[in-house]
Parts: C-alpha cells; sequence; structure tokens
C-alpha cells in the first residue's frame, strides 16, 4: 500500500500518544517481559553494578567548563544521582584533592520542590558571575524550566523579587546585561515554529512580565528556530541573530544603529567571528568575486570590511582527498585548527600578523586516538588552552597548555577494564559505488585468524564524525569476553568534511546504509566475524539506520539494537522535532521526495517474506526531540508479524535514554546482555 494510505490506516496510530494511559501500559507489559528475559541473570546484575560503579566513580575526571577566574563542573555520583553543580578555582583544580564549592544541590532541590529535575545546564553572567539561569528539565526532556540563580546567596531569585523565570518550555534565553537577556520561548499561540522551536526572539528586562518584552525579530512558521545573542569581548560588543530557515541553513545578522544587518555568506557556511576578524567554513562551492573555494575551505577576512562590500578572502584551510577541518577555536591572540586525516587528529596554530598568517604545529594526537582542544577562553584565559585525549582502550587524558609550551598532564580518567592484548586496527571497505569506507576494529590479538562474535556502531547524519573514544562499558561487558567492536565511519558524517555529510542527504540516503552494509560483508570476508555473530547498534539516526538494515539487509546480521529511533518516515515530520530535520532527509509530504523516503522507511519496508534478525528496540517516554512512537509501532508491527522483538521503554531519560547513572547502568547492561544471549550463546534467535 501506498505511504499515504498506510498512514491513513495505520492501526498502531495509538501508539503516538506519549502519556497515554493505554500506551504507556503497553510499554510497561514489554518492559515486563525484557526485564524477566535479560535483567534477571546474575550476569545482568554484575554487568550492571560494575557499569554503575563507572558512572559513580570519584576518581574519574570531573571535566570542567572554563570561564574566566573559575572552572564549573557537573557532577554525578552514588551520592548524589541527580548531580551537583560546583566550581573552583584552576589552582585548586590542579591539585589531586581540588576544593569544590557546590553551587546547587540537584537532588536536594528535586527533593525540595517535589519535581524529577534533571540538570539541563546554566547561563552564567559574565564578568561579574553573580547570577545565573538555571536549565532545569523533567526527566530529562528537551523542554527546560528557567530560573534566575544568585550565586553569591546561592538562593533562587523569585519572579516576585524581580528575578527571571520561564514555565517549562523549548526556551533560549542569554544575558545581555544584569538586568537584561535575550529570550526566545513558547509565548503563545503562532509563537514557536512548526519545529517546535522559538520562532520569535525578545529583548526582556528585569521586573518586567515576560509578555512585555520587546520583540526583535520574528521568524517565520516554517522556519527551525529563532534566536538572539550578545558578543560581549570589550570594544568589539556586538548584539547578533541566528534564523535557521532549515537545519543545515541559517542567516546571520549583526544589530548596527537599530537594524539588523546581514552577514552576506552562504546560508549553509559555518559563521564566526573574533573581534574583527570574520571566518566561514564553506560547505558548498562559493565565488564571492572572481576566485571559487571548495567545500570544507575556511576563510578569513576583516568583519567590517565585509560588511561594507569588500570580498578579499584568505584562505586558513583547504581540504584534501583524506583531511578535513573538524573544528577551530580561539585563544587571546591565535587561532587553532583541529583536523582529521582519515579520521586521525591534528592540529594547526595560526597567528594572525602585518604579513598575514603564520603557520605553527601544536602536538599531534597519538594514533588511534583523538584529541580535542576544550576550554578556550579569550576574554579571560589569555593563551592558554587545555586538550582532552583518548583511545578506544586508553582512558581520557587532560592536558593543560598555552601557545608555544609544552602541555603538562591535569588530570587522568581511570581504566575501567584490561586492554591487555587489545589492539585497534582501521581498516576500509568498498561501497556498492566504490567509495571507500573507514572503520575501527577494536579485539584482543589472539582473536586475529578466528571470527568471532561483533558488534558494529554507527550513525551516518548531521556531518557528526565518529571519533575513537574510550569504550569503558563495551570494554568491560564485550572487550573482556572475548568479543570485537567495530565503530564505522560511513557518508552522512564530518570524518572528511561537509561533502562526505552531503554524499548521504535526502536522495542519497542510500549510501549510508550501503556503507554500513559494506563494512558487515568487509568483517566477513576479512575473517574477523560471520553474520551469525555480528550485531548492529545505534541510536537517533542511527536507529534509524539499524531500521534499514533490518529491513533491508537482514542477511547480514545475528542481532540487533535500536536506540530512541526514528523509524516511521512517513510521519517524523508530523513528530515533536521532526521538521526540523527535513533538509536532512526529505519532506514526505512532497510527492518526488516521499518517492525516495518510502523506499527505505523502516516501518512501511518490512517483509514478512524474509527472515530477521533479533531486535532490542530502546526507546523514552521524556524523549521530546525523537517521538517514543516510532519504537513503540516499530514494537507492534514486527509482534504483528511473529518476529523476534524485544521492546524497552524508560518512562524518564529523555533523548540520552536516561535521566541519571543508575537508569544509564541498567540500559547499557540491557544491551550486552541481549547481545551476549544472540551473538554468543546463540539464544533468542
Amino acid at each position: 500500500m501506498s505511504g499515504v494510505e498506510q498512514n491513513v490506516t495505520d492501526p498502531y496510530l495509538w501508539l503516538e500518544d506519549v502519556t497515554g494511559e493505554q500506551a504507556l501500559d503497553w510499554a510497561r507489559a514489554r518492559n515486563d517481559v525484557v526485564a524477566a528475559r535479560f535483567a534477571a541473570t546474575d550476569r545482568f546484575a554484575e554487568m550492571e553494578q560494575r557499569i554503575l560503579a563507572m558512572l559513580d566513580d570519584d576518581t574519574k575526571i570531573a571535566y570542567p567548563g572554563r570561564r574566566g577566574q573559575w572552572l564549573y563542573n557537573f557532577w554525578r555520583d552514588a551520592e548524589h544521582p541527580r548531580g551537583l553543580w560546583r566550581r573552583t578555582t584552576f589552582e585548586s583544580y590542579a591539585t589531586d584533592e581540588p576544593e569544590w564549592d557546590v553551587l546547587i544541590d540537584v537532588d536536594a532541590l528535586a527533593e525540595a520542590d517535589g519535581e524529577n529535575w534533571v540538570w539541563a545546564g546554566a547561563a552564567v553572567l559574565r564578568p561579574s558571575q553573580e547570577r545565573a539561569i538555571i536549565h532545569l528539565s523533567r526527566g530529562g526532556a528537551d523542554a527546560s524550566v528557567e530560573r534566575e540563580f544568585d550565586l553569591t546567596t546561592r538562593q533562587f531569585i523569585a519572579p516576585e523579587d524581580g528575578g527571571f523565570a520561564v514555565a517549562e518550555a523549548k526556551t533560549r534565553i542569554g544575558w545581555i546585561d544584569a538586568d537584561t537577556v535575550y529570550i526566545g520561548t513558547d509565548f503563545g499561540p503562532g509563537s514557536l515554529t512548526d519545529s517546535g522551536y522559538p520562532r520569535i526572539s525578545k529583548r526582556w528586562r528585569r521586573g518586567t512580565e515576560l509578555s512585555a518584552a520587546e520583540t526583535v525579530f520574528e521568524g517565520k512558521p516554517g522556519d527551525v528556530s529563532i534566536g538572539a545573542g550578545y558578543d560581549r569581548h570589550p570594544g568589539f560588543e556586538r548584539h547578533y541573530l541566528h534564523r535557521s530557515t532549515d537545519f543545515f541553513n541559517s542567516e546571520v545578522s549583526l544589530l548596527q544603529d537599530g537594524e539588523w544587518r546581514l552577514i552576506e555568506t552562504p546560508t549553509d557556511a559555518d559563521v564566526d567571528w573574533y573581534r574583527d576578524w570574520l571566518l566561514v567554513r564553506l560547505k558548498t562551492e562559493w565565488s564571492p568575486a572572481e576566485t571559487t573555494y571548495a567545500p570544507g575551505t575556511l576563510l578569513v577576512t576583516n568583519l567590517n570590511e565585509f560588511l561594507d562590500g569588500t570580498r578579499d578572502f584568505e584562505v586558513l584551510f583547504t581540504p584534501d582527498a583524506h583531511t578535513s577541518l573538524e573544528g577551530w577555536g580561539w585563544t587571546e591572540n591565535h587561532l587553532i585548527l583541529t583536523t582529521l586525516q582519515d579520521v586521525q587528529t591534528g592540529f594547526r596554530v595560526l597567528t594572525p600578523g602585518p604579513d598575514g598568517w603564520a603557520v605553527s604545529e601544536l602536538t599531534d594526537s597519538p594514533a588511534m586516538s583523538s584529541t580535542s582542544v576544550a576550554n578556550l577562553d579569550p576574554l579571560e584565559g589569555g593563551d592558554e588552552f587545555m586538550l582532552t585525549t583518548t583511545g578506544f582502550t586508553t582512558p581520557t587524558t587532560l592536558l593543560r597548555s598555552a601557545i608555544g609550551e609544552q602541555a603538562e598532564i591535569l588530570k587522568q580518567a581511570p581504566g575501567y577494564f584490561d586492554p591487555t592484548g587489545i589492539e585497534t586496527e582501521q581498516f576500509f571497505a568498498t561501497s556498492d559505488d566504490g567509495t571507500s569506507v573507514p572503520y575501527f576494529v577494536i579485539r584482543h590479538r589472539d582473536r586475529r585468524g578466528t571470527p568471532g562474535p561483533t558488534i558494529m556502531n554507527g550513525y551516518g547524519g548531521f556531518e557528526i564524525s565518529k571519533t575513537p573514544a574510550y569504550l569503558g562499558s563495551a570494554g568491560m561487558n564485550w572487550l573482556e569476553r572475548g568479543g570485537t567492536y567495530v565503530v564505522t565511519n560511513i557518508r552522512g558524517g564530518g570524518e572528511y568534511g561537509p561533502e562526505w555529510h552531503t554524499a548521504a542527504l535526502k536522495e542519497h540516503r542510500h549510501r549510508a546504509f550501503e556503507d554500513f552494509a559494506a563494512i558487515a560483508r568487509d568483517l566477513v570476508t576479512r575473517g574477523i566475524t560471520t553474520p551469525d555473530r555480528l550485531g548492529a547498534i545505534g541510536g537517533s539516526n542511527g536507529g534509524l539506520l539499524m531500521g534499514v538494515m533490518l529491513t533491508r539487509y537482514p542477511e547480514l546480521f545475528g542481532a540487533i539494537v535500536c536506540q530512541v529511533p526514528l523509524l516511521d518516515m512517513r510521519r517524523y515530520h508530523l513528530l515533536l522535532a521532526g521538521a526540523s530535520w527535513m533538509a536532512e532527509y526529505g519532506d514526505p509530504d512532497k510527492p518526488a521526495e516521499w518517492a525516495f523516503l518510502s523506499e527505505y522507511s523502516p516501518y512501511q519496508n518490512t517483509d514478512t517474506g524474509k527472515q530477521y534478525p533479533p531486535i532490542l528496540l530502546a526507546t523514552s517516554t521524556r524523549d521530546d526531540r525523537v517521538h517514543p512512537g516510532h519504537a513503540r509501532k516499530m514494537a507492534a508491527l514486527l509482534e504483528s508479524q511473529d518476529r523476534t522483538v524485544w521492546y524497552y521503554e524508560n518512562i524518564e531519560g529523555g533523548h540520552g535514554g536516561a535521566a541519571d547513572n543508575k537508569q544509564s547502568a541498567y540500559l547499557s547492561a540491557l544491551v550486552y546482555e541481549f547481545f551476549i544471549q544472540t551473538l554468543i550463546e546463540g539464544r533468542g534467535r
């Protein structure tokens, strides 16, 4: 039947009622079945406890966020499952036992308020750092409650005392000065975009009602979101506005003489500025004057001269077939570029001067690992910064450095599994169209030459790169048991720059699926595994990938875990934030675009003539980004076809699937128990 007919006659549409009692009873009944099968074993209890001990470990790195003289940290452990928001000085942090000043105890706050608060972040007023806007989520949802907090008295400021407070919504709020904020929120009917994000940005002054806030810009209902902000760099203060017309295109404007003035760069480019420098990272080819620049190129020019019409650029980075620009950041006097060369991290330091930009090198990341630059603070931090480096079997190291200085280790994360003999290798598979696609294989050296149980992880969307990161849970629950773990770098991601992403957009989405399937076949060809012992896991967009693997390539896999997924591509744009992703996937209401979406949408493409591997579908009731109805309806459909399908729904959790460490440990242990039973013990097929 056609997609439209399926939409009308969908017998499981009632499962889209997120908090409906009938739908929740349905979910709870399946949770009980999953718990009885996978959570009742001694092995599960051991794995869950071990993962929880890792998450609650007091010796893990307390990753800081630098704001001037303070290092802020959000910390969870066994005594504080909801967490502590705290801060310390750099000098204290560098010691073995920093003296943390606890600002907010979220557990105590949740108990006092009678709310299921989950920490969602804070916006601290600079430079004084005496006030903050605290973001609190109920159960881990994207929507949050906003409350102003006095960092001196450690008290929330009530609205009747002039405090800023906003009811639950997908709010964007930021400081202009101590008495004024920019805010976008749910102001009432018509104030949100079709994607559910703010359509209107206002300037709100202390002591006035939110309804009296001054509108500074209104977007269109079809936009994704609108947001205004304030750059407080001394001597270069600027009000700015972002209007996201879709997920990958936006207009950036600066406020000049009371009017918003558009920065006339390509709408799909990444635009950044520092002092009077304007940076433009291209995602498509651009010819601003007589010169044509390739996608992935980073350009720089004088911001004021550009606004006046000059189009003279200097090239700071040019990509090649193996190397892309992963990101950048400013110190007070330098620009640091992070690159990826075949998914291996590199750095370049660029320094502006009267004769152009001087280039020097920063220490590269060790092989088969990744390194990122953190805690750049050009306003108050000078040329200091931090580096975090990690590998699949190497716990994270946090280093302190500065331009021209040798990096020094600040903190070293503990290891949670025995890495002895476990190696990381990089291979390349050839996809259907001849494209070479990289992937990492992590296994014990004794597994070489012997096919064994293997889990491959994939995402492939939104220009997100899958770089090496410590495999804590996988290491203790899979690698130590002799399993092999695979991380894929399929198209749709950002491993080779914007063209690696755009190669799998919309009608080209099939390339991401073909890449993943090609790696699965390559693993078998190389003797690393066999189809009946190969598992796959992915979440969100990676959950869509898993749905396609189940319905299009079932013969390649012995088990699949599909987490917080998109699966009904006929209705995804009508559910929660789905409309914001049409630039990635396409618009199902346009016949030409539904034509290619309908070819792979998992919910519309199950085939009763094919045998499917067992699948574990996991989602969260409180996920207000990807609707839980996707996983619910797919599970119900597969059940009606007598498939081996297991369904778990965390009644809290948000898009991450868990609201605290205990929930995270339970879900992680569930996943590995499922894979152990299906891929190692051969049960449940």
